[in-house]
C-alpha cells in the first residue's frame, strides 16, 4: 500500500484547510498512513510527517515500510509538537481525531500545543478512507474467506445438544485459522459485541441494543450480545453474524441455518428478503446516492408485503439503514441510510444488511459485503445465500 501517497493527499487537504497540521494517534488512522500500528503519534504538516513511537519498547523495523529517518523513538507528545510545529502558535491550528478523544487526552493536546487551536480532522480522514485501494479490497476478500470458513465450520458444529456458545467458538476458531486476527474495531467510543452476533430459537428477535442491529443474548448482562449457553433444538433457526478481520481490514457477513426443515411461513420469509437484497446488490452503482439505496429498499419490501416487518425490532423502532461501509473498522461510512445524500462512488466496499421481524418474533437476516465497481458492484462474500439446513438426528462433534 502506498503510505507516502496517502500521506500526500493528506497534506493537500491540510493545505486547503490552512491548518498548520495534524497530529493522528488512533490505531485504525495511524495504520493507514504508516503501515503500522504500534503505539505513535503520527504528524503531518503541509510539507512534512513523522512518525513518533509513544513507548518504543522493542524492535524499531516492525514489518512496515515507513521510512526509517521519518521515525523517531520514545517520544511524548510535547516532543513531538515541538518538533514538528516551533514557536508559539498564536493564530495556527493543528487537527486529531476529536470523534474519538477523551477530555483527559484534548488537554495534553492543548497543553503541548500551547497557542494553537485544535480542529477535528477525522471527517478528512473518513473522506479519505471511503475508497479503497486494490490492495485494501484484496484484505477484505481474504477476511471474506475467513468468514466463509466460519460458515463452513457452523454446517459441520450444528447439531442438537450443541450450544450457542460452542457453536461459536467452532466459528470462531476456523476463522483464527484462516487468519482472523481475533479483534474486531469501531471508531465509537464503548461499543462492544462479543466476538459478534450469534443467536438462535427465541435468542434471535431478543435484541439488546448493543449495536442497530439482530446482537444475540450473550452470556450475561455485563456484555448482552452475541452467543448466550442455551443449547440449541431441533426446528431452530440460528442467525451467524460473526465479522472477520485480516491483515487489518474487515469482512462482515449474516447467513441463517435451520436444524432440520424450514417452515414454508420461515422460507417465504426469507426468499422474500432475499430478493430486497438481490435488488439492492443489482442497483448499487456508481453515482446512486445512500438514500436512493435505502429508500428502493424500503419500497421492494412494500411492495413484497413485507414492509411492517422490514429492519423491524421488538419495540416497534426500525432501524435506518439497509447498510454500511466497512474497511479498518466493521462500520464506516458510508451509511445506506435515509436522508443520507452522499454519493457512492467506484471502490466503496459495502456491506448490505437487512433483515425481517414480525410482530411475532419470527426473525431472517441477510448481510453481504459488494465492492462497488464502474458498472455495478461485485459480491465479496462466498458462502451461499440460502438458509443452510442441517439434519437434525445427528450427534454433535
Amino acid at each position: 500500500m502506498n503510505h507516502l501517497k496517502r500521506i500526500s493527499a493528506l497534506q493537500d487537504a491540510i493545505r486547503d484547510k490552512g491548518w498548520a497540521g495534524v497530529i493522528l494517534f488512533y490505531s485504525r488512522d495511524v495504520f493507514y498512513y504508516s503501515g503500522t500500528a504500534r503505539p505513535s503519534y503520527l504528524v503531518v504538516s503541509p510539507r512534512d510527517f513523522a512518525l513518533f513511537a509513544r513507548n518504543d519498547l522493542g524492535s524499531r523495523s516492525g514489518r512496515n515500510s515507513f521510512p526509517s529517518e521519518k521515525t523517531f523513538s520514545s517520544k511524548s507528545l510535547t516532543e513531538a509538537c515541538a518538533m514538528m510545529f516551533p514557536g508559539d502558535g498564536t493564530s495556527e491550528t493543528v487537527a486529531s481525531e476529536l470523534d474519538i478523544m477523551t477530555v483527559n487526552q484534548a488537554r495534553s493536546f492543548q497543553k503541548a500545543l500551547g497557542n494553537r487551536k485544535l480542529a477535528d480532522v477525522s471527517p478528512v480522514v473518513m473522506q479519505q478512507r471511503v475508497v479503497k485501494d486494490p490492495q485494501e479490497i484484496a484484505c477484505m476478500e481474504m477476511a471474506c474467506d475467513a468468514v466463509h470458513r466460519g460458515h463452513e465450520a457452523a454446517l459441520t458444529h450444528l447439531r442438537s445438544g450443541v450450544t450457542e456458545l460452542e457453536l461459536s467458538a467452532a466459528v470462531e476458531n476456523a476463522q483464527r485459522l484462516a487468519g482472523h486476527e481475533g479483534i474486531l474495531f469501531f471508531r465509537q467510543p464503548d461499543v462492544f459485541m462479543s466476538r459478534g452476533p450469534m443467536a438462535s430459537g427465541p435468542n434471535i428477535p431478543d435484541v439488546s441494543g448493543v449495536i442497530f442491529a439482530i446482537t444475540g443474548k450473550g452470556l450475561s448482562e455485563a456484555v448482552p450480545a452475541g452467543p448466550s449457553s442455551r443449547t440449541i433444538r431441533k426446528g431452530d433457526l440460528v442467525v451467524i453474524d460473526i465479522p472477520a478481520c485480516v491483515q487489518g481490514y474487515h469482512a462482515d457477513q449474516t447467513r441463517m441455518y435451520a436444524l432440520g426443515d424450514v417452515t414454508d411461513r420461515v422460507e417465504s420469509l426469507y426468499l422474500r428478503l432475499r430478493e430486497v437484497s438481490d435488488l439492492l446488490i443489482e442497483r448499487v452503482h456508481p453515482g446512486i446516492t445512500a438514500e436512493e439505496v435505502y429508500q428502493m429498499a424500503v419500497d421492494k419490501a412494500e411492495g413484497l408485503g413485507v414492509g411492517q416487518a422490514f429492519l423491524r425490532f421488538p419495540s416497534g423502532q426500525k432501524a435506518h439503514f439497509v447498510g454500511h461501509g466497512i474497511g479498518l473498522e466493521i462500520s464506516e461510512p458510508p451509511l445506506l441510510a435515509k436522508n443520507n445524500k452522499t454519493m457512492l462512488e467506484q471502490s466503496m466496499v459495502l456491506a448490505i444488511e437487512i433483515h425481517l421481524m414480525e410482530s411475532d418474533g419470527m426473525t431472517v437476516k441477510l448481510e453481504d459485503m459488494v465492492c462497488v465497481e464502474e458498472k455495478g458492484c461485485r459480491v465479496l462474500t462466498r458462502s451461499p445465500r440460502d438458509i443452510s439446513c442441517v439434519r437434525a438426528d445427528e450427534p454433535a462433534i
